[in-house]
């Protein structure tokens, strides 16, 4: 009897969207159609979080497994890279068996340093290594492994990018494969070549611009989808769709044009991308698997990106002792477990080259979370089943703080030195 071939892993990644700027999380204005069919194929996630407020921190979190206090990258620290002996998510799928192809941004090493996808499982990256670089949807050249792609700053990213891991999957379509659909949309600067299908619409530039962005990645997702169920590949494929961080506002878009921040219930979260608050962590987090996982449910239950390897795991080879910090989303969603669930938030001087030492750091335990925004502040207690937005600052009264505040010291240890260099590199 010939043995069942290994799951394949869609892993797609939009970058600064908004808890609220998709319909199934309450988006009214904003046309998500592709996502929102996830979420009634899938489990929608209402309590998800990205792995940091920033965009390196949380990326290298879901690559390795290990939470903010633990993770190699603790700042946006100029594209510092991963260590060349660490473990990543496609290290692990590639020794199982799988062809590994990442799009979009990387973030975690820039090229000539130890960090490059292809030193860590990726046999085909194409994108922006270095996350300065990604700041521009018009860039001179983007990178395919080692060699740099010209493109002449005359074409839009984005698509090229889209493109390239459509040609991934369709290559690919015949063996198991881990895609990571890193896309950078509706990361600002707001560029796109155009507002479709939002040209009609009373809203400054600005809005439009980050709406039809939003609607792009929305886009690419449909086509991923829309191609596995033309390969024939969506029964046996785990797809995950989750944004690095929460909101961010600027060129013309405000948060509160789309109610990125608002709940359904109408709570507004506090804070956005950069804070340790509700509204810099919390994400739309979908899980999809036919068969696996129950189409069209809503979960309570808190997962984060530090869960994203130990759910591959699982989802490979049926294995319940997760890698690193996480647990298996899977099993989360069958028997939740109380847990600590941890996150950090570094300053980086460029000058230097070194971590700024008054770091931010929050744990969530239950229903309870504790923030102190560097060490010696005074810690901040919520319950977020009480209070949602975080306006109640419970801090040393509450019964908690003594336990949040020991894990906090307890999930903490010394970052290793970020080498990072805001500098893109020029390599021929």
């Amino acid at each position: 009897m010939a043995q069942a071939r290994k799951p394949n892993i869609v892993f797609i990644l939009l970058d600064d969207l908004g808890l609220g700027d998709v319909g199934c999380y309450g988006q009214k204005k904003i046309l998500t159609p592709h996502i929102d069919a996830l979420a009634r194929e899938g489990t929608r996630m209402t309590q998800a979080y990205a792995g940091g407020p920033v965009c390196a921190p949380s990326r290298c979190v879901l690559m390795t497994g290990l939470h903010g206090g633990h993770a190699r990258i603790r700042a946006n620290a100029g594209t510092a890279p991963i260590g060349a002996a660490d473990k990543t998510l496609a290290s692990w799928l590639q020794a199982q068996g799988y062809v590994c192809g990442g799009f979009g941004k990387w973030g975690l090493g820039d090229a000539g340093s130890s960090g490059v996808p292809w030193k860590h499982g990726f046999d085909t990256f194409f994108g922006y290594l270095h996350q300065v670089h990604a700041h521009t949807y018009f860039p001179e050249f983007l990178w395919e492994n080692e060699k740099k792609i010209p493109l002449g700053g005359k074409q839009y990213s984005a698509d090229v990018i889209a493109e390239k891991s459509f040609e991934f999957l369709r290559a690919n379509k015949s063996r198991p494969f881990f895609l990571y659909a890193a896309y950078t949309v509706p990361h600002g600067r707001f560029e796109t070549p155009n507002v479709r299908p939002y040209e009609d619409r009373d809203w400054p530039e600005g809005e439009k611009k980050y709406a039809a962005m939003v609607t792009q990645g929305d886009t690419y997702a449909g086509k991923l989808m829309a191609m596995l169920r033309e390969f024939g590949l969506e029964k046996n494929t785990l797809v995950i769709f989750a944004s690095d961080n929460g909101g961010v506002h600027g060129e013309g878009h405000e948060l509160t044009t789309f109610d990125t921040m608002k709940l359904p219930s109408g709570v507004t979260l506090r804070g956005q991308k950069g804070t340790l608050y509700e509204g810099g962590l919390r994400v739309p987090f979908i899980v999809r698997w036919p068969g696996r996982v129950k189409a069209g449910a809503v979960s309570n239950t808190p997962v984060y990106f530090a869960d994203v390897f130990a759910t591959v795991m699982h989802a490979v080879d049926g294995t319940t002792t997760a890698f690193g910090d996480g647990a298996a989303v899977l099993a989360l969603l069958k028997k939740p477990v109380e847990r600590t669930m941890v996150w950090e938030d570094h300053g980086w001087v460029a000058a230097t080259k070194e971590l700024r030492p008054d770091y931010g750091m929050a744990v969530r335990m239950g229903d309870w979370k504790g923030v102190r925004e560097k060490p010696g502040a005074p810690l901040q207690v919520f319950n977020l089943r009480e209070d949602p937005g975080e306006l109640n600052d419970l801090g040393a009264s509450s019964p908690m703080a003594a336990k949040l505040a020991a894990a906090m010291l307890a999930q903490h240890t010394p970052p290793k030195p970020h080498l990072g260099d805001m500098r893109v590199a020029q390599l021929p």
